[in-house]
């Protein structure tokens, strides 16, 4: 069976058995801080195990796309070196949410593997944990397997968790046997580690969700989460024993072949380049791109990488990306995300290519001059931080090269010097700055700010340095909690409110507001008589800051959507900020927007605008929010109910900030600046409304003094520049051969000037109207003329000197350009210096120029 084939008939299987078909979830797992990356089909149900959200069903089965490549799981250091181990594979899955348990988990494993997949029941094995009697029995006794296939191993091999915390329980494993003819025994042997007994199908049995201190709470319902290698199934039944050798590898591997020149297909460089693509594709085409930290630094480490065994072959082009469409053709119809963001996915891949090829040559080159002249075989860890830091080595591939070898790396070494470093940057970037303080108080406060711009409230509490008093007078500076407030806490991106609280003659004003878990906390300072704990208030906000806020909130909404249509969909939310003055928007994108890009953007936006499209804004169920569409942040944690901002079909994200009530509210909108930030990500900074059209006058502004300057009217101003620039430059050709002219005749003079000096020609003299170019030209002439020639040329404009001294090539074992121009510039208050032949300098004190001139002559014969 081909791999497509094996996924279809598990699915089938079990949408025979009322299994609900779901697609495969993003290897970057959603709104989950505590994974790297999407290891096992159960990650994207993970809250329905826990009993935190509810489905329509209570089975499901799904082949998940996972990566193993950073964090507990990671299994990039293994690929190349053995049959099984991939950074990205798939996972079939079936779950039982609260349905079914362990009967029927292994009836549903044994039934298809057997029955569906025909294989022989004397090639499979079985274990289950050593504490589970449960489901020794229901294998043994109601099953029949025969115990002399059967093992019981303890919690390392058989019990399942998902991470450091979260739903766990024990498992059951299923283990196919290659033959006789390898070498191993079956699990819990001691010779298990052998490559004869393969795991197959892993069927965890969760029972319980295990806390940060370790502690097991029994799941609200016993629930059934599987998973088998789709690759390591494949091998078993295209009768392969290396899963580099099935269908889906050896179209890739053949590709890897053709492009890096290798013929031997079985090599390991070709495999792990293989393998690498794969993950390096699905990663990039579920948001994240090459980085420095996070996601994005394990995705730039996969593909240097790569990059590194293509080098090692021989291969110094780019290539990596060349094999996106090889795996499009294999892997694009179950995944038709990858096949959409083919083209995305290539350019990523072929400039980070790009990026490191000539890093990659220098630090081999470093790395393999080192390793041939070391003693030992431990490569320094101070050897592999210069690496890293440097020609950007991530650690694994200096251990990488290291194994191929059979060397090690100090990596205790690396990471001393690392540590180092970051102290470094830490004593570097700390002025002393403190954030403000925790402020400890019982209550809460309840936010009325999406439906009023004023109310009446109680102040519950008054902060001043973090204590909590019982009141302020005029002129002190404070934090104030109230029981209801309209003002907005800076939340999303979006700066907090200011504005005002009254009663009678006191007052404080709200220079920001924060907030704290459920509180609002006020800061600010009193502004007239007293301000105390119980007194009633009238809160205010600055409305026209909220306005402008509001608008550039909304217009951010509608870059984002306009970026993604003209740059793609891998672009993604990175950072933003929200002000009444402006906005900036930071995202995922791997090169510098053309003039071009930029204009289609602004023009999407102010489109949309003039369009006039209401704006809706309902709570509503994360799933159902999901099902409309609705952009969500990576990395972001969304409780069970969202906020979902809706601008027509242009916009629909989840946000907690404020909004405009129709987008033609919002004005027009104006890109000031795009810039990048940091590699993969970059910035784009703009502003709305009244800002809009303010700059738009002055730009207006601006064109018609310049009309004004170049006597022309505003139609025809580019026009006129353009003339006025096309005879400058003709001027300035015209100017320049004029000088030339000069310079030639002066120096026709100046040759006639000089002097001997033995058997030197010698010559020290002020050029008049000259600069620093005709100085040059001239000395270069005159060395030639006057053949062997020391020569000191001088030019004076007001108080600034220049000079330029020249040693022709015959001389300059004795007398050295640089020497002379600082002997003669230290005269004139300067200095200078440069090559044996030819070297110049400045000074300030045209007086003594005379003189520094002269002394040329007794310098020469000094020497």
């Amino acid at each position: 069976m081909t791999s497509a084939e094996l996924r279809k008939a598990f699915i089938d299987f079990f949408v025979k058995n009322q299994h609900t078909s779901v697609h495969s979830s993003p290897v970057v797992p959603m709104n989950d801080p505590t994974l790297l990356f999407t290891n096992a089909g159960m990650v994207q149900f993970k809250d329905t195990f826990l009993g935190q959200e509810q489905r329509d069903y209570t089975r499901a089965t799904s082949v998940q796309r996972c990566i193993r490549a950073g964090g507990k799981h990671n299994d990039l250091e293994n690929v190349g070196y053995t049959a099984r181990h991939h950074t990205f594979f798939e996972m079939l899955g079936n779950f039982s949410f609260g349905d079914y348990f362990k009967r029927e988990a292994i009836q549903f494993a044994w039934k298809f593997l057997t029955e569906e997949l025909k294989l022989p029941e004397e090639k499979l094995w079985v274990t289950v944990f050593e504490e589970d009697q449960e489901a020794e029995d229901i294998w043994l006794k109601e099953m029949g397997v025969s115990a002399e296939r059967f093992s019981r191993c303890g919690a390392k091999d058989n019990f399942w968790s998902m991470g450091d915390t979260g739903p766990c329980g024990p498992c059951s494993e299923i283990f196919y046997d290659h033959g006789a003819d390898v070498a191993g025994g079956p699990p819990g042997s001691p010779d298990e580690d052998g490559d004869r007994y393969i795991e197959i199908w892993n069927l965890v049995f969760m029972q319980f969700d295990r806390s940060a201190d370790g502690t097991l709470t029994p799941l609200p319902k016993p629930s059934v989460d599987t998973g088998m290698g789709l690759e390591r199934l494949a091998a078993v039944m295209q009768g392969v024993h290396n899963n580099y050798d099935i269908d889906l590898f050896q179209a890739l591997v053949k590709k890897a072949s053709e492009l890096t020149g290798e013929k031997d297909l079985s090599n390991s460089s070709l495999r792990v380049i293989s393998d690498h693509i794969r993950s390096c594709a699905f990663t990039i085409t579920d948001g994240v791109l090459p980085s420095n930290e996070g996601r994005g630094y394990v995705l730039r480490r996969i593909i240097r990488r790569a990059i590194r065994h293509g080098y090692k072959l021989g291969q110094s082009q780019p290539f990596f990306h060349q094999l996106v469409q090889t795996l499009v053709e294999q892997m694009g119809e179950a995944y038709p995300e990858l096949a959409k963001e083919q083209g995305n996915v290539e350019r990523v891949l072929k400039m980070e290519e790009e990026r490191f090829a000539e890093t990659l040559e220098n630090g081999m080159k470093l790395l393999e001059d080192y390793i041939a002249e070391m003693d030992g075989t431990v490569i320094d860890g101070d050897m592999a931080f210069k690496l890293y830091d440097t020609y950007g080595f991530p650690i694994d591939l200096t251990a990488d090269v290291a194994r191929e070898r059979n060397l090690t790396v100090d990596e205790a070494g690396f990471g001393e010097a690392m540590e180092a470093q970051r102290e470094r940057a830490r004593s570097a970037s700390n002025f002393g700055a403190a954030g403000n303080a925790r402020i400890e108080f019982d209550g809460s406060t309840q936010f009325i700010g999406y439906q009023q711009d004023e109310a009446d409230a109680s102040i519950i509490a008054i902060f001043v340095d973090g204590q909590s008093v019982q009141s302020i007078n005029e002129g002190q500076d404070a934090v104030v909690l109230l029981d209801q407030t309209p003002f907005y806490a800076e939340s999303g991106g979006q700066t907090g409110d200011c504005g005002s609280l009254t009663e009678g003659m006191h007052s404080f004003h709200v220079d920001d507001t924060q907030k704290q878990g459920s509180l609002f906390l006020h800061y600010g300072k009193a502004t007239a008589g007293t301000v105390a704990v119980g007194q009633k208030v009238h809160a205010k906000i600055d409305i026209t800051k909220r306005r402008d806020c509001e608008r550039n909130h909304s217009a951010t909404h509608l870059l984002h959507s306009a970026l993604r249509t003209v740059l793609g969909s891998h672009v993604n939310q990175k950072g933003s900020l929200v002000r009444y003055d402006r906005l900036r928007f930071d995202f995922a994108h791997f090169e510098p927007i053309t003039s071009e890009q930029l204009r289609e953007v602004e023009r999407l936006v102010n489109q949309e605008i003039m369009n006039n499209t209401p704006v809706t804004i309902s709570e509503m169920a994360i799933e159902d929010a999901k099902a409309r569409g609705a952009m969500a942040l990576f990395g972001e944690k969304y409780g069970d109910v969202v906020r979902v901002v809706d601008m027509g079909d242009f916009s629909v994200e989840l946000c907690g900030g404020t909004h405009v009530n129709s987008v033609g509210d919002i004005g027009p909108f104006r890109i000031l600046s795009e810039s990048g930030i940091a590699s993969g990500v970059r910035r784009i900074e703009a502003i709305t409304g009244e800002a809009a059209w303010k700059v738009i006058y002055e730009e207006e502004d601006a064109l018609l003094n310049i009309a004004d300057v170049v006597k022309s009217d505003k139609a025809q101003v580019e026009n006129k520049v353009n003339q006025l620039m096309a005879d400058y430059k003709s001027l300035e050709k015209e100017l320049k051969a004029l000088q030339a002219k000069l310079a030639s005749s002066q120096g026709d003079d100046l040759a006639n000037a000089a002097i001997k000096v033995g058997d030197v020609n010698v010559l020290a003299a002020k050029m008049e109207g000259a600069d620093r170019n005709m100085l040059r030209e001239t000395a270069d002439k005159l060395k030639d003329k006057l053949e062997p020639a020391v020569l000191v040329l001088a030019a004076v404009d007001g108080d600034n000197i220049a000079l330029v001294a020249g040693v022709s090539k015959a001389v300059t074992g004795t007398y050295k350009a640089g020497e002379l121009v600082n002997h003669v510039a230290q005269q004139v208050g300067g200095k200078g210096g440069g090559r044996p032949d030819m070297a110049q300098a400045g000074g300030n004190d045209p007086s003594k120029l005379e003189e520094a001139l002269a002394s040329v002559k007794a310098w020469v014969e000094a020497k």
